[in-house]
C-alpha cells in the first residue's frame, strides 16, 4: 500500500481525512500521470455512489481534473463495475468512482481506472501521490479555452445494463428473488436487468437519502435479507454493497452464501463448459479451509493471494486465468469484466440456479465450511503501523497458530480499507479458535492500542 493509496483507492473520513483540498490535488495528479504521453486532451468520467459527501468531492476532484485542462463527463450515481466498463466503451483516458464500498456513509474514496478498465498499478498510483505530497507544483494550469470542459451522461446506466444482459445471457423465469442494493448504487442497474432477465424479483435497500448506505441493509448487514427471504417464500437472497463491486447471497433456508461458495459454484460450472482457464480459481488467504480442500476434491486448483481485489486480478492477469474472488463477495470474472462486478455475479449464480433445477440450498450444501473467527480491533493509522513493527507480537501470534497445529490457522492483518487491525482464527474446534482469537485480541489491546 502507498502512503494515500489503499488496497482500493485513497479512503478515509470525508471532510476529515478526504479533504476537498486532497481530492482537487489527486485530480491534478491524475491527470498529469495518466495523461502525460496521450498527446490530446485528456476525458476523463466520474461516477459515484450515494452518500451525500459524493457531490462535494466530486466538485473538488473535477476542479482538479479541469484545472490542468482534462475534460469530465460525470456519470452520476452508477456501480464501480459501470466505471471500469464505460471507461472502455467510451474510450476515455480514466475513469474515476468516488465511493467507499461497504463502509459507512461517512467514509468516501477515490479509486482510478485507467482507460483499459482496470485499476491502476501501484507504480502509477506511487507516480499520483508523488504529485501529491508536492502540492502539485510544477504542473502548469489552465487559462482560456485550456480549461477543461464538464459534460454530464445519462446513457451510462442503460448501457451497462445491456452489457450485463449480454454477459450473463441467461433465462431466469419461474424464480422469485429478493434483491438487497444497500441504497447505493446498484438500485437503478438492478431494476433494470433482473426482471429483463425473466426474475419476479422484490427489492429493498433501494431507498437512498444519501445517509442510509450500507445501514442496516446490504452485504455486511445479510440478517436483513436473509429474514425477508424466510418470511417472503423466496427462492433466494442477493445482497449487494455501496458500490456494487461485490455480492453475496442467501439460500431460501436464509443460510448465508459468502464468496468462497460463489466462487467454488461458478469454478465448477465453468469446468463443465470448459471455460475454467488454466483450471485454476484465484482466491485470497482468507478464503476458508473447507473450500479449499473441497476444489482439490474437484481437481480445481487454487491459487491464493493477499488480502485484495487488486491482488488477485494481477494473479489472474499474469496466469491467464477466468475467475477469482474473496470471499467478502468481490468475485471477477475475465471474460466478462476488468474488476469484480457484483450484479454479473449475482447474474452467473442465479442462472446456474435456474438451470440447475435444485434448490439454492442444496447448491449451498456443496461443502462444509470450517468455523472461523474474525475480531476487528478498531486502529488508528499510527497503531497500524506500530502492529506491522512488533517483533513481540509477531512471536505471540506464530506461537499460537503453533498450538493449533494442523487443525486450524491464524491470520492477523492491518486493513488497507478501514481503521482496522483484522484477527481470523479458523479451525475445525470452534471453542478452541474462539479462545485464541481472544488471547491475539487482548495482546493487541495490551501492546499496541493500550500500550
Amino acid at each position: 500500500m502507498g502512503k494515500y493509496f489503499g488496497t482500493d483507492g485513497v479512503r478515509g473520513v470525508a471532510g476529515a481525512d478526504l479533504t476537498c483540498e486532497m481530492a482537487m490535488l489527486i485530480g491534478r495528479g491524475a491527470a498529469a500521470v495518466l495523461t502525460s504521453s496521450t498527446g490530446h486532451k485528456p476525458r476523463i468520467l466520474i461516477g459515484k455512489d450515494t452518500r451525500q459527501s459524493g457531490d462535494m468531492l466530486e466538485a473538488a476532484l473535477t476542479a482538479g481534473l479541469c484545472s490542468v485542462g482534462a475534460d469530465v463527463e460525470s456519470l452520476g450515481v452508477v456501480p464501480t463495475p459501470a466505471v471500469a466498463y464505460l471507461v472502455r466503451k467510451y474510450n476515455a483516458d480514466a475513469g474515476v468512482v468516488i465511493s467507499a464500498s461497504h463502509n459507512p456513509m461517512e467514509f468516501n474514496g477515490i479509486k482510478i481506472f485507467a482507460g483499459t478498465g482496470y485499476k491502476l498499478p501501484d507504480e502509477v498510483e506511487n507516480e499520483i501521490e508523488a504529485y501529491i505530497d508536492n502540492q502539485c507544483a510544477g504542473l502548469k494550469l489552465a487559462t482560456g479555452d485550456d480549461v477543461g470542459r464538464v459534460t454530464y451522461r445519462a446513457d451510462g446506466i442503460k448501457d451497462y445494463a445491456d452489457h450485463l444482459y449480454e454477459s450473463i445471457n441467461g433465462d431466469l423465469s419461474g424464480l422469485n428473488v429478493c434483491i438487497d442494493c444497500a441504497n447505493g448504487a446498484s438500485a437503478a442497474v438492478a431494476r433494470q436487468l433482473f426482471p429483463r432477465l425473466g426474475a419476479k424479483c422484490t427489492f429493498i435497500g433501494v431507498e437512498p437519502d444519501g445517509k442510509n448506505i450500507n445501514a442496516g441493509v446490504g452485504s455486511t448487514h445479510l440478517d436483513n435479507l436473509e429474514k425477508a427471504v424466510v418470511e417472503g417464500g423466496f427462492d433466494c437472497g442477493i445482497a449487494f454493497d455501496g458500490d456494487a463491486d461485490r455480492c453475496l447471497a442467501c439460500d431460501e433456508k436464509g443460510q448465508e452464501i459468502d464468496g468462497d461458495k460463489v466462487i467454488a459454484l461458478l469454478s465448477m460450472n465453468m469446468k463443465e463448459k470448459g471455460r475454467l482457464d488454466g483450471n485454476t480459481a484465484v482466491v485470497t488467504v482468507m478464503s476458508n479451509l473447507g473450500f479449499i480442500k473441497f476444489m482439490e476434491s474437484q481437481g480445481i486448483h487454487t491459487e491464493k493471494t493477499a488480502v485484495g481485489d487488486r491482488y488477485v486480478l494481477e494473479n489472474m492477469r499474469e496466469n491467464g486465468y477466468a475467475i477469482g474472488g474473496e470471499q467478502s463477495g468481490h468475485v471477477i470474472l475475465l471474460h466478462h469484466a476488468t474488476t469484480g462486478d457484483g450484479e454479473l455475479t449475482a447474474g452467473k449464480l442465479l442462472k446456474l440456479l435456474a438451470e440447475s433445477g435444485k434448490k439454492m440450498s442444496e447448491l449451498n450444501g456443496i461443502y462444509a465450511q470450517y468455523p472461523q473467527v474474525l475480531v476487528n480491533v478498531v486502529a488508528n493509522a499510527a497503531q497500524k503501523a506500530a502492529y506491522k513493527e512488533d517483533k513481540v507480537l509477531a512471536d505471540f501470534i506464530e506461537n499460537e497458530q503453533q498450538k493449533l497445529m494442523d487443525m486450524g490457522r491464524v491470520l492477523v492483518r492491518v486493513s488497507g480499507t478501514e481503521p482496522k487491525i483484522r484477527v481470523m482464527v479458523e479451525g475445525q474446534d470452534l471453542e478452541a479458535i474462539d479462545l485464541c482469537a481472544k488471547r491475539i485480541v487482548d495482546k493487541i489491546n495490551e501492546r499496541i492500542i493500550e500500550g
